[in-house]
């Protein structure tokens, strides 16, 4: 039997759903039935518009899509200017201000304080330059990820550009698959470094090659059935099936239509495809791909570059690129610069003077990471000291400090509803804590801590050298805001989660907790050894006795229960409008 959801989407989704986001536009938020205002708001997320939480009534987040993280000086100057322009709320962000866009970990973009009244206009400006938010939610295929510097990058074995272009074009513009079971995720590389990490996606291409009649051929092997929330993370298994760049496409449609028609929609607990392959196996997939969903013989996996794997993968640095952050050389002699923006923050005028850096000393091409990094790309050797010269670089660093470098961060509470604890804004407070406090070796380029509001793991704690979820907790008598705190996730060639060692800390123990964590790891780890590496040597069972919970100076301004208020830098009353005049009244 079908959920609600499955119904409400039975009635109508995909493509037709934008008229209906267009016809509320024009009335307004009132014109919305009361009672059908959670069945709309599922649906409205096919086109990447989410209702805020509760008391933020009428404003809504917008989530862009473009594959691969690819996008023009035009295109992001456009975004700046839509968040210059309507992405500002009733209060300032005490850190960030107002009128900002966060990247986000599959490569894309998100806007904030929207109001449903300005979709259209914002739709105009967005689509004129190529831009769209189609299928960027919802039980939809999400944004295809990849090698952020596809096509530019020394590490690429096997071309992807032209695959990831079709799979977007063909397969996510197919409105026949718009509804799928539960969101899905497609990742293709072709580099040997592992950035569109594979092993957490519903359907991966890693790079490969095989000997087929005589000949060595480049191409891929395929993974299927990865991902990390919900306390369950299950790294994407191998299918056992390599495909040539010729085949890509089809196996990966073949296993999109299968999950589509075979996926549960009964349980929504259950319905994701990591839990679709627990249920049917590797083999059997295989099979039912080979006999009816594919019109060629599958070839059997071939040789992997697993081993080569650098890209979160808790190597030293001279062994490869462990994110896109830094000054690298493409293959044509000109170079890429990745700047850092701890917890995926920017400001609508940093936006677009980023787009107009990436005209002045390079191509106009500007590509976003799974890190929620930017890059510049193309830029001559002999503009890259100018570039790196400039303010806006002061502040979003080549260079970083490792906590920086490694930082990582969901929405929280500010905006979403299913989080328990509010994150960005404390997160950087932390990272800045943490950098002041705290030494870490001279040669660890980066300490990873991601940190997530909840269990969902949209921050990606699960493959964090300290991955941090937000949870609850008493503290003198009141409830605080708390995180359970994890050691020893990545990716690379063996994809780990990382093993819980210390629950419930209250949020201004949790800054202490991590500096002796690192004071451990400064004092005990083998010269080089990264902070991955050292735990497999010194044991989780060591850690737990280190992980010390303590107060420090750092000061967390906001420990209540954030959930609990209509926005947690706000004491007043929420802004949210209930009548056609927008009257506001408060949130009770």
């Amino acid at each position: 039997m079908s959920n609600k959801k499955e119904a409400w989407k039975e009635g109508m989704y995909g493509d037709e759903v934008r008229e209906k986001i267009l016809e509320f536009a024009e009335k307004g938020w009132e014109s919305i039935p009361e009672e059908e205002k959670d069945m709309w708001f599922s649906r409205f997320k096919f086109w990447g518009i989410f209702h805020q939480r509760d008391g933020q009534e009428s404003y809504f987040m917008m989530r862009l899509t473009n594959v691969n993280g690819q996008m023009t000086a035009e295109q992001l100057r456009a975004i700046g200017e839509v968040a210059r322009d309507y992405a500002t709320g009733p209060v300032d962000n005490p850190e960030f201000g107002d009128a900002w866009i966060d990247l986000t970990t599959r490569q894309s973009i998100q806007l904030h304080w929207i109001k449903l009244e300005d979709v259209p206009a914002i739709w105009d400006k967005l689509e004129s330059v190529g831009v769209t938010t189609r299928s960027s939610g919802g039980d939809t295929m999400r944004n295809i990820v990849g090698c952020p510097v596809a096509g530019k990058d020394k590490e690429e074995l096997v071309e992807s550009q032209p695959i990831l272009e079709r799979l977007e074009e063909d397969l996510r513009g197919d409105d026949e698959l718009a509804n799928m079971p539960r969101k899905f995720n497609i990742s293709v590389t072709g580099c040997r470094e592992g950035c569109a990490q594979d092993a957490i996606n519903g359907i991966g291409l890693e790079p490969a090659e095989k000997e087929i009649e005589g000949e060595t051929v480049t191409g891929f092997n395929v993974r299927v059935g990865g991902g990390t929330g919900s306390r369950e993370p299950r790294r994407a298994r191998e299918l056992d099936v390599f495909v040539t760049p010729e085949n890509a496409y089809d196996v990966v449609r073949g296993f999109v239509e299968l999950y589509h028609e075979e996926g549960r929609r009964d349980n929504r607990q259950k319905n994701r495809s990591r839990f679709f392959i627990d249920d049917h196996g590797t083999e059997e997939v295989r099979e039912l791909l080979q006999e009816e969903y594919v019109d060629f013989d599958l070839h059997r996996r071939g040789r992997n570059f697993r081993e080569e794997y650098t890209y979160n993968a808790g190597r030293p640095p001279e062994e490869g690129k462990t994110d896109h952050v830094g000054v690298h050389e493409q293959p044509n002699g000109d170079y890429y610069v990745g700047l850092n923006v701890p917890v995926g923050r920017m400001t609508a005028r940093e936006t677009i003077a980023l787009a107009d850096l990436a005209e002045a000393y390079g191509s106009g091409e500007i590509r976003l990471t799974r890190r929620q990094n930017p890059l510049i790309m193309d830029v001559d050797e002999s503009a890259v000291d100018a570039l790196l010269e400039e303010p806006l670089l002061d502040t979003h660093s080549p260079e970083p400090s490792a906590f920086a470098r490694g930082g990582m961060a969901c929405t929280g509470t500010e905006f979403c509803g299913i989080a328990l604890t509010e994150t960005k804004l404390r997160l950087t407070r932390m990272l800045r804590w943490l950098n002041t406090n705290v030494d870490v070796p001279d040669d660890v380029e980066a300490i990873k801590i991601h940190y997530s509001g909840c269990t969902a793991d949209c921050g990606h704690a699960q493959t964090a050298d300290i991955g941090l979820q937000g949870m609850r907790a008493q503290k003198n008598g009141d409830i605080v805001e708390a995180l359970d705190i994890g050691v020893g996730g990545g990716m690379g060639p063996n994809p780990e989660f990382i093993d819980w060692v210390s629950q419930r800390v209250p949020a201004d123990e949790v800054p202490g907790a991590i500096e002796s964590l690192v004071g451990a790891f400064a004092a005990h780890r083998e010269e080089g050894q990264p902070f991955r590496e050292w735990l497999e040597d010194f044991g989780v069972e060591s850690v737990v006795d280190v992980c010390e919970p303590k107060e420090t100076d750092y000061e967390d301004p906001y420990m209540h229960d954030a959930k609990q208020s209509w926005y947690p830098f706000s004491k007043n009353e929420s802004p949210a409008p209930t009548t056609v005049d927008d009257v506001p009244i408060s949130s009770d």
